[in-house]
């Protein structure tokens, strides 16, 4: 496999042709994981991986993952470093650069990743940030590879808050050749032209689709603005009666954590059609590939 990018801040790094490769060496990893042969191709090398916010799914996909590659990942909280204390993003970055082979950092602030991967000398991963989400991206991407094969023609509508996982499929989605789909209500949505298609009808985003996507109402730092949010996204909860308006192959997907009876009811999360914890596992297997071309 070539080397594709130096870093993933956006998603939009990557063309069609390196999505379609990078998906393809993370269906190998995921079909050699365990065995005798598994590839060691991060041997003998280091990734920070920083978190300024808690995290489940992006530290554990992300410190399994480098560990199965034969490399060392080293996990630094924002408390445990000189950030909390004022030390620049910039020289955060110089430093890290002289001990690590790459870096992956789940950030508040887009403009401190910016800067971050602007100044390393190693190949910067953006893990979450309040506009971006890549890597669940890539995740859902092979979820709907796996499910049906090619990607270019399928439909899938993401209903609810236009958040930064919402922004994320949208742009490497089109990448994919996905027709994106995404029904927010007003004072929700995203920015204009981004998704095929951009509505406040939720069964208008359904109509047909290959795949239904919920997430939180109340991401991480809009805890405040809760009820509203509640009240607001009330319209958009993924249940069997909007899922009913999909194409009969169509799966459900959830980035989690999920509140069940909220964003999406526990008929579809734990139900026949939901596809939600492959789309979990695919975090490991989708990232090991981006680690792999970026860093190995």
């Amino acid at each position: 496999m070539p080397r594709l990018t130096r870093q993933l801040i956006t998603g939009e790094e990557l063309d069609r042709r390196e999505l379609e490769a990078l998906l393809d060496r993370a269906l190998e990893l995921k079909a050699s994981r365990g065995d005798a042969s598994a590839p060691r191709s991060l041997a003998g090398r280091s990734v920070a991986l920083v978190f300024e916010r808690p995290s489940t799914r992006t530290r554990i996909s992300f410190e399994v993952g480098v560990a199965e590659l034969g490399g060392t990942p080293i996990v630094l909280r924002g408390d445990e470093m000189q950030l909390s204390r004022g030390e620049s993003i910039g020289d955060t970055a110089r430093m890290l650069s002289r001990y690590v082979h790459g870096i992956v950092i789940r950030s508040g602030s887009d403009e401190a990743v910016g800067e971050l991967a602007n100044v390393a000398e190693v190949p910067v991963v953006n893990g979450l940030t309040p506009l971006h989400h890549p890597c669940q991206a890539l995740a859902d991407l092979l979820t709907l590879r796996e499910r049906f094969g090619a990607l270019v023609g399928l439909k899938l509508a993401y209903v609810g808050d236009g958040n930064n996982v919402a922004r994320s499929l949208a742009i490497l989605g089109r990448t994919a050749g996905i027709e994106v789909r995404i029904a927010s209500p007003d004072g929700y949505r995203l920015d204009p032209g981004l998704a095929a298609l951009d509505t406040e009808d939720p069964k208008a985003a359904v109509a047909g689709a290959d795949a239904v996507y919920a997430d939180v109402w109340v991401s991480m730092g809009a805890e405040a603005d809760a009820e509203v949010r509640r009240v607001a996204l009330a319209p958009y909860q993924v249940n069997t009666e909007l899922l009913a308006g999909a194409a009969d192959r169509a799966i459900a997907l959830h980035c989690l954590p999920a509140h069940p009876g909220e964003e999406i009811t526990a008929e579809v999360l734990y139900g026949p059609r939901s596809a939600v914890w492959d789309q979990a596992e695919n975090r490991l297997h989708a990232q090991k590939a981006l680690l792999e071309l970026l860093v190995g």
